[in-house]
């Protein structure tokens, strides 16, 4: 009774049901800026992590996604996939009420031990109810706004991350100058803030209708339900691209804020700032690409996106040369507004592409055969590169352009490698490669991406236009919290309405 299913869904259904799920998505996304990023990997560096330990934690998702596999037998067992979501996303966000309180529990050694443990927990859960949302989202989301749906929800998400990342930076700031000895209770607080925000998206996921799932039509081994989407050669080349682009990431973005901490030396609120800067791009640029996946391709904004987020990883080993240098910060600046504007294309496609691939009615096992191999490959790169942190912190390759004359000699510092600067280049060769895997996949609607190119130079015109005139900088002045008060307008009308509906007015 509590999660009951309907035989057919009303389009005031479906409606209400996307005004939910992007609800969730903002509670989701307040709690991953609230619990994850820069703040999980400082407060983790805070207790004495290793570089293998900061890895490590970075694996712990990507690898507790194999999950999905026993997920799948859940899922086709229960038949009811809101059930799922809601008691295991439950239980998954208790385990960060847990992690928050450790330091006023424990010592920092204990404390480093409990957050391993819980965030091995929570992943585990989120993969179980990750596996069943995916699933029910492909049947209550009609497929024709696919990509602008996810687009507006992610939009929305992260413009109000924005925002809580600009007030937790300021907090943190404000709790290091008064309570310097506390320092890493200021994260814990942080901490438990995400985990109320993920309550609160509880009660979202719980309003959200499900479409009864159809029946099979027969019975199949959960082996059997997870080799049809490798028999599917389209599905079969996604996977691989799907596999060694995760590989290549996720190599080196775990240690990017290791990197600036440890190796560049700054401080937290120059890092934060850089991150929202990243942000602010991500938000700005979702719109275009959910525009450009349902009037191309997926695919075709992957081929735009991808190089450019791939380019970005390489521009990180000329952040030094060997260290520090007038362009170190410039260069920063430029890379984050790369990934931030290819990371929102990226993000959005590869997940839009696998649902579009996924055919109707075995969207769980396709997906979960997708998440699973995509996992071995995401979790492995980070236990890889902080393993080999300490290994390459001895080595160092250089590549400089000597030149002498008459009257003297001047040399030129082209390339300096040094231990995180080798995860980089390599990541770079992989993410090549994955380029080259995605060019071999079909879908609908594809295009040259010179195309794609040339609309989205008309598109940044236009949005450059708006902005260069007063009313444009005027709201660009007012991002993002116009975006929080709008929400904020929004749900309170769909909260009397629901009140009227209830009475029957």
């Amino acid at each position: 009774m509590w999660f009951k299913t309907e035989e057919a869904l009303t389009e005031e259904q479906v409606q209400s049901g996307l005004s939910y799920v992007i609800k969730d998505g903002i509670a989701s996304q307040s709690m991953g800026i609230l619990t994850g990023g820069a703040f999980l990997v400082a407060f983790a560096v805070k207790l004495g992590a290793s570089n293998f330990v900061i890895g490590l934690l970075a694996a712990i998702g990507p690898l507790a996604q194999l999950l999905q596999l026993p997920s799948i037998f859940l899922v086709e067992k229960i038949r009811n996939r809101r059930g799922i979501v809601v008691v295991t996303a439950a239980l998954s966000r208790l385990c960060w009420l847990f992690i928050a309180l450790s330091p006023f529990l424990f010592g920092a050694k204990i404390g480093l031990a409990v957050l391993i443990a819980s965030m091995i927990a929570a992943s585990a859960l989120g993969a179980v109810s990750g596996c069943s949302w995916n699933s029910w989202m492909r049947d209550l989301i009609p497929q024709e706004i696919l990509g602008s749906f996810f687009s507006k929800r992610m939009r929305i998400a992260t413009g109000v991350g924005i925002a809580l990342s600009v007030l937790a930076a300021v907090y943190l700031d404000l709790w290091k100058k008064l309570f310097a000895e506390y320092e890493v209770h200021g994260y814990s607080i942080l901490f438990l803030g995400g985990f109320a925000v993920g309550v609160l998206g509880l009660y979202y996921l719980y309003k959200t209708p499900e479409k009864r799932m159809p029946l099979a039509e027969e019975k199949s081994s959960i082996l059997k339900l997870l080799s049809k989407p490798f028999k599917d050669e389209n599905f079969r080349k996604l996977i691989v691209f799907m596999c060694s682009w995760n590989f290549a990431v996720n190599l080196a973005a775990p240690f990017f804020m290791v990197y600036m901490l440890k190796r560049l030396g700054l401080s937290m609120s120059f890092i934060i700032g850089l991150s929202i800067l990243s942000q602010v791009l991500n938000f700005a640029f979702l719109k275009i690409w959910g525009k450009f996946t349902d009037r191309f391709s997926n695919k075709s904004v992957l081929a735009i996106c991808g190089p450019l987020f791939i380019v970005s990883i390489l521009a990180w080993t000329f952040t030094t040369m060997p260290e520090k240098y007038f362009l170190t910060i410039p260069l920063l600046i430029i890379i984050h507004i790369i990934m931030g504007l290819s990371s929102a294309g990226v993000s959005l496609a590869s997940g839009n592409i696998s649902m579009k691939l996924a055919p109707e009615g075995q969207a769980t096992s396709y997906l979960a055969a997708n998440t699973i191999a995509n996992s071995i490959a995401a979790g492995i790169a980070p236990i890889l590169g902080g393993k080999f942190a300490d290994f390459f912190a001895n080595r160092q390759l250089d590549w400089v352009l000597n030149y002498k004359g008459p009257t003297g000699e001047f040399s030129l510092p082209t390339l300096n490698l040094q231990q995180w600067d080798f995860f980089f280049v390599i990541a770079f060769i992989i993410g090549l490669y994955s380029i080259h895997r995605l060019s071999m996949i079909k879908e609908v609607g594809e295009v040259e991406g010179k195309v794609v190119f040339n609309e989205l130079i008309t598109e940044v015109r236009s949005q450059v236009r708006t902005l260069s005139s007063v009313e444009g900088l005027r709201q660009m002045v007012s991002f993002p919290f116009t975006v929080v008060r709008d929400l904020t307008i929004k749900v309170k009308a769909n909260n009397n309405i629901s009140d009227n509906q209830e009475k029957g007015v």
